[in-house]
């Protein structure tokens, strides 16, 4: 039996098989060796994530309103060295990513990744999958907590996060890499 984030012992690391077997209702991830399964997002979690991923379909993938250039994906499966990782969103520039792969997850890593907080997936998120990002060289991170209201970005700068604003409630922001439109944080909630 794979670990799991429960288990107290070690049997095995995780393989992608594990992530397979999970069930159909839940998201699996591997992260450092150790099978991780959480529910699907609850309502106001997929709300924000849903509502930011169509603010910036447009502009950023069709270039109606914006520069384009990006595919921007909701809960991509990343295969990043060991470690499978599912994020709310996830961003690649078509430059680095001409065309989506074939296979159902994602090896290139993607220049822009958003986790929308929850109070399972807090702890995960912030700590070893945001190491992983850094890691595997991921430019831009944006977590969103839809329960406070806030959007923190960060930027990659010599392996290391820089957090380069948290904004809150119903501003209007224009954070990199889609500085180039403006989005409504009260969109979100």
């Amino acid at each position: 039996m794979a670990t799991r984030s429960t288990d107290v012992k070690v049997v095995r690391s995780a393989t992608y098989q594990d992530v397979l077997d999970a069930p159909p209702n839940e998201v699996a991830q591997i992260v450092d060796g150790v099978l991780y399964t959480h529910p699907r997002p609850a309502p106001l979690h997929a709300i924000a994530s849903s509502q930011l991923g169509a603010g910036l379909i447009n502009p950023f993938r069709f270039g109606r309103g914006g520069p384009g250039g990006w595919w921007i994906i909701f809960e991509p499966e990343l295969h990043l060295g060991e470690d499978v990782l599912v994020p709310d969103l996830a961003g690649w520039r078509q430059e680095r990513m001409p065309k989506p792969p074939e296979t159902a997850y994602f090896e290139i890593r993607p220049d822009w990744v958003c986790e929308v907080l929850s109070p399972s997936t807090r702890a995960l998120d912030q700590g070893k999958k945001r190491s992983i990002y850094a890691r595997e060289g991921v430019s831009h991170l944006w977590f969103i907590d839809p329960e406070a209201h806030t959007l923190e970005a960060f930027e990659l700068n010599d392996e290391r996060w820089v957090l380069l604003d948290t904004v809150t409630g119903d501003e209007n922001v224009s954070l990199p890499p889609f500085d180039a439109v403006q989005i409504s944080l009260s969109d979100l909630w």
